[in-house]
């Protein structure tokens, strides 16, 4: 099918996801439009990896439509990096892209027994090929995002995307981020000084962080939490003569564990499946966004509220000034859903901030969680059980687009469906 043409031109200047930050432009156009027209134009881009050597290369990108003859079976293809009308019939026999195949038959099946038919026909209706092209399409929307998020994550555990219900994609207008971005006039006060230890388990308890604050050792020598809901943690932390190796070190070397999130089943929205088994115990994640203060959270909740939903979790350890906001910026955690009856715990840790008002909020398993399990936390979580305000969502909390209210509380129903359900979040 390729032909021997030469490129006419090269692509100058650099490109920064869809900006040509040569001349600061932003560009409608997606990579692959963009490398679709380079390929149609015959010019050269080595950021969008379009050279003299692979100009004229053809990769199947998805599977658009089958027919089947009496001899052969037949695929309509979409080639990567070239416009819709250039995709093409062809044999079975010429494609090697098993796994894209597959994909193909298993939505294929699917969909034909949405319209209660058993055998695969010679010809596809019209709507049929229309989903299978917008599934494909759906799938590869989730497929970069995920690369996005694995690009920018910076702990070990890696992030996974699925979505079987339905055609929504990646939420708009949302950075992932690893830690607090710190909001206007507010400022995160360092540690001065750190513990000497060399065994930080092992050296009187209060010769390091904890002890130095009062409080004891909060993890084992397995690095599960062994104080109790409401105790705060202290970490050691970058003024401390311990290594990384540190058995006081948990919250601060990020999330463990594989990941993916979801789109749940029954209207709840997006959710977080592990994706490997985790003990009693085990740091899981942290709850991670842009910390302002209550009047800024008073302000941006009444906008949320009109929207539908907010993300706005209180710092009120120990005194309510701050508000962790994670609507347009924080990590996996703003995906994870509501249950009364929930599998992780809040935790205020403290590492390299000594405000008490800052902590930071940190998720620990309360039981042991098989792969493949919902991860989930109770919006009204109290932490302390003869503390009914201590480090809890905001009321107007909703992870489900679930409406809201900072000022006026509204019963919403909980769609949890665990046997403890109160039946509202709110």
């Amino acid at each position: 099918m390729a032909e021997n043409l030469k490129a006419s031109g090269t692509i100058g200047g650099h490109l920064n996801g869809a900006v040509a930050s040569g001349c600061g432009v932003p560009c409608k156009m997606s990579w692959e439009e963009l490398e679709a027209l380079c390929r149609t134009e015959r010019l050269q881009c080595k950021q969008l990896g379009v050279s003299r050597a692979n100009i004229n290369d053809y990769e199947v990108e998805f599977l658009c439509d089958y027919k089947k003859s009496k001899e052969e079976e037949f695929y309509l293809v979409k080639w990567r990096g070239f416009p819709d009308s250039e995709n093409t019939w062809e044999p079975k026999k010429n494609l090697k892209c098993r796994i894209l195949m597959k994909q193909f038959h298993l939505d294929l099946e699917k969909e034909l027994m949405r319209h209660k038919r058993r055998c695969t026909p010679k010809r596809l209706d019209k709507e049929v090929v229309s989903f299978l092209t917008q599934k494909a399409k759906h799938r590869q929307s989730l497929q970069r995002w995920e690369a996005h998020l694995n690009r920018t994550r910076n702990h070990p555990g890696r992030i996974f995307v699925m979505n079987e219900v339905d055609f929504e994609g990646p939420p708009k207008n949302f950075t992932y981020i690893n830690n607090y971005k710190v909001g206007q006039g507010i400022v995160l006060d360092e540690m001065a000084v750190g513990c000497e230890c060399k065994n930080c388990l092992e050296e009187p308890v209060n010769g390091c962080c904890p002890g130095a604050s009062l409080h004891r050792m909060a993890y084992n020598d397995k690095g599960q939490v062994r104080v109790r809901p409401g105790q705060p943690i202290y970490e050691c932390n970058t003024q401390c003569s311990c290594g990384p190796d540190c058995p006081n070190r948990v919250v601060q070397k990020g999330i463990q564990f594989d990941l993916c999130i979801f789109k749940t089943e029954n209207g709840r929205g997006w959710g977080v499946r592990t994706l490997q088994h985790i003990k009693k115990n085990t740091f899981v994640m942290e709850y991670v966004g842009e910390i302002i203060t209550t009047d800024e959270a008073e302000r941006r909740g009444q906008v949320y509220d009109r929207q539908g939903s907010t993300y706005l979790f209180d710092l009120d350890y120990v005194e309510d000034v701050y508000t962790v906001d994670a609507a347009h910026q924080g990590n996996i955690s703003h995906f994870v859903n509501h249950s009364c009856d929930p599998n992780l715990q809040v935790f205020n840790v403290f590492i390299d901030n000594i405000d008490e008002r800052l902590p930071r909020i940190a998720l620990f398993s309360t039981r042991s969680i098989r792969a493949g399990e919902e991860l989930t936390f109770d919006y009204k979580m109290q932490i302390d059980p003869m503390d009914t305000e201590s480090t809890k969502m905001d009321s107007s909390f909703s992870l489900a687009g679930l409406p809201s209210s900072p000022k006026k509380r509204i019963r919403v129903e909980c769609r949890c469906g665990t046997d403890p359900c109160r039946k509202y979040l709110f």
